[in-house]
This record gives C-alpha cells, sequence and structure tokens, in this order.
C-alpha cells in the first residue's frame, strides 16, 4: 500500500551501481593505449634516418690549431747534398819541343834569301814547304809561317812569303817516266803534280805539253799506267 507519496527507487542494499565502475575503467583503457602508441612511435623513430636529414660526414676535420703558431715543432732539417763550387778550368801550355830532340827541328831564318834557296833549305830540314808570291818586286823571302827560330815536327809545311809574282818556268817532258819520278821532276820544276788515272806506271801523257811555259805553283797533270784503247 502507498501513502500517497512517491518514494524514489532505491538500489537495494548489498549490490553497489556499477556504471561509474565501467566507464572510469574504459577511459583509462583508452588513455593507456594512447599513451603506448605515442611511446612506440617515437622509439621507432629515433632507430630511422629521416630522408631529409643531412648525412653524417664522413672525412674527420682537423683540430683547430691552439696556442702560439711559433711554438709549433719545426719539422726535421733535410739534409742537403754537398756542392762543390766550380773551379775556373786551367789551360796547360805544353812545354816547347827541344830542338835537339830527334822528332823535332827548328825552323831556320830564311828572311832575305832568294825562294828557291830557301825551298831547298826546307827540304834539307825535312820540311815541307808551300810558296806564296805576293805582288811587289824580287824573289826574296820576306817572312815565314812559323816564325824562324819555332821549333816544329818533321813534316811540318812551312809557309814561304816571297815579295814579287811567280816567275815562269818550263813544262819537262815527262813521257815514258814511271809516275812517281814524274812527279818528283814536276815539284823541282816548281809546279804541282795532278794525277789523271792513277800513280802506278809509266806517262802516257801530259798536260800542259813538253816545253810550254808556265808559272811557279801551276799545276800539270799526268796520265799513268795503260793507254786507254
Amino acid at each position: 500500500m502507498s501513502d500517497g507519496h512517491t518514494l524514489l527507487d532505491t538500489p537495494a542494499p548489498g549490490r553497489p551501481n556499477r556504471a561509474p565502475l565501467l566507464i572510469g575503467g574504459g577511459l583509462a583503457f583508452v588513455l593507456l593505449a594512447t599513451v603506448g602508441a605515442t611511446a612506440g612511435w617515437v622509439l621507432a623513430g629515433l632507430g630511422e634516418t629521416s630522408p631529409t636529414d643531412p648525412p653524417a660526414a664522413t672525412a674527420a676535420t682537423a683540430p683547430a690549431p691552439t696556442g702560439d703558431p711559433t711554438s709549433a715543432a719545426a719539422p726535421p732539417p733535410v739534409e742537403q747534398p754537398a756542392t762543390v763550387a766550380p773551379t775556373t778550368p786551367r789551360t796547360t801550355t805544353p812545354p816547347a819541343p827541344s830542338a835537339d830532340s830527334t822528332s823535332y827541328v827548328t825552323v831556320p831564318d830564311l828572311v832575305g834569301d832568294g825562294f828557291e834557296g830557301a825551298r831547298s833549305d826546307l827540304r834539307d830540314r825535312k820540311l815541307g814547304w808551300r810558296l806564296i808570291f805576293g805582288t811587289g818586286l824580287g824573289e826574296k823571302v820576306e817572312r815565314l809561317d812559323p816564325a824562324p827560330g819555332t821549333p816544329v815536327s818533321h813534316g811540318t809545311t812551312v809557309k814561304v812569303y816571297v815579295a814579287g809574282p811567280a816567275p815562269e818556268a818550263e813544262v819537262p817532258d815527262l813521257d815514258d817516266y814511271d809516275c812517281a819520278d814524274a812527279a818528283a821532276t814536276i815539284v823541282e820544276r816548281g809546279f804541282y803534280p795532278r794525277y789523271r788515272t792513277g800513280r802506278v806506271g809509266k806517262v802516257h801523257s801530259q798536260d800542259p805539253e813538253p816545253d810550254t811555259t808556265r808559272h811557279w805553283n801551276d799545276e800539270v797533270a799526268i796520265s799513268c799506267g795503260a793507254e786507254e784503247a
């Protein structure tokens, strides 16, 4: 029965209300799940390199020098090779050969002599000669080269400078001479021999012809050996 008042439903004693507990537990679960997911994402990101991150340097940077630069240890000195100062080359003048030596002879003083006599004197001393005629007058020797008194070896040619021009001389007849004898005769007459066909055999032709007049130092050509057919 009712006394006219409506009474609110009250839970039965001994049975607590579970709705608030269920709601609170659900919120706590969602919060924990969110926190766990966030922590996992952060930890996963630390192990990966972002594509926008700059690559790590591969070359070590030398540390900046510290302290006074003059106090740094200097490199060990490099030993330089020893150099020798250049010396001025010396020229040694060989001693003049002795006039008494059998290999040498002294150039005689022939200045003022006739060139033919000078030539004979040089030949007797086993010296050569070369007559060089001038444009003056006379047949006298004006000077010698090498100079008189110079020690020279046997066979040395001495230049004989003659005051005047070369005189005339007559070409000898050399037909049927031995080639060597013909050459000696040509030189004796004041000419120079020229060999056309060799230096062996008999002379069978010559140029200029015999008894022709030429000048000292001119050439006389001879042909020796068998005559051409």
